[in-house]
């Protein structure tokens, strides 16, 4: 059957949690489950059509329903973010979607929570106590619908002329299941393919393709039309071939809170990225800098 996930957790539940190459661990953080994969070999990648490469996969209560415990939840991200990005130099937050569409909007939205610093040197920083702030450049460059330039060809200019550390790329998801929208959220060092939860693949932002180390971060905000009907009818009694025809048109689940779900979803995303970048600073100093 195919079964269409952005979430490499559920790709290795689809394969039936073959562990040859792969390595997985699990633990608990506060109210949040974190699971750690990684795809060590080419067969292991092939077999969960994954790129190789760390998978990091946060599961907290549903976000529509509770925003309780947010520090601890922010933290928690940020402990996982930070090993993953290199201790020095300018760092890249992208957010990728378009704003005019709710379920694609997370990256731009969770851009707006991200703290913009590379602009604050000398002695203006020094004045404010501001002088350990590592530079962070943000931007949220729209779609190619909406631009006619493709994101992998926006940032590849601004490397060449900015000297960029790493990027960190937040992007909505597709995941297989229901149970995952607006609860799990997936962090990556095998960069990201912006689009990809909606079907439309652009160029891959990868240190492949960019050079450097890119950190792909998200959250499912849809399901796919075909990949839920089969999960909800089951193999034996819908087999893709015999799915009615309404099943087969390209259609796209998301939830009804979708709007509120977005919301809170990129404001934890956002406020991870600043307690992961700015280490020096506590979650409340970078707090009041946000608001």
């Amino acid at each position: 059957m195919n079964y269409r996930t952005d979430l490499a957790l559920e790709a290795h539940e689809i394969s039936g949690g073959d562990t040859s190459g792969v390595k997985m661990d699990t633990v608990s953080k506060g109210i949040m489950k974190i699971s750690r994969l990684h795809i060590q070999s080419k067969n292991a990648s092939e077999k969960l059509g994954k790129p190789k490469g760390r998978y990091i996969t946060a599961e907290g209560l549903p976000l529509t329903d509770n925003f309780r415990d947010v520090k601890e939840q922010i933290e928690a991200l940020a402990d996982e973010i930070k090993p993953l990005i290199p201790k020095n130099g300018t760092i890249l937050v992208i957010g990728i979607g378009n704003t005019e569409i709710t379920p694609d909007s997370l990256g731009p939205k969770s851009a707006d929570s991200v703290l913009a610093t590379r602009h604050i040197s000398g002695e203006i920083a020094r004045s404010a106590g501001l002088d350990k702030l590592r530079p962070v450049a943000v931007l949220s460059p729209g779609v190619l619908g909406q631009t006619g330039i493709e994101v992998g060809e926006l940032i590849i200019s601004l490397i060449q002329n900015i000297k960029i550390s790493a990027v960190i790329a937040v992007d909505a998801l597709a995941s297989r299941s229901l149970s995952h929208l607006g609860r799990t959220i997936q962090i990556s060092d095998s960069g990201i393919s912006p689009g990809s939860g909606i079907g439309n693949n652009r160029l891959s932002l990868t240190k492949d393709t960019l050079g450097i180390p890119v950190i792909g971060i998200g959250m499912p905000t849809v399901v796919d039309g075909m990949t839920l009907a089969l999960d909800l009818l089951g193999e034996s009694s819908a087999p893709k071939d015999k799915l009615p025809d309404k099943y087969k048109e390209k259609l796209i689940v998301t939830p009804r809170e979708i709007d509120l779900l977005t919301m809170r979803a990129s404001k934890l995303i956002g406020m991870a990225i600043n307690c992961a970048v700015q280490d020096h600073y506590s979650f409340e100093e970078l707090a009041s800098l946000v608001s």
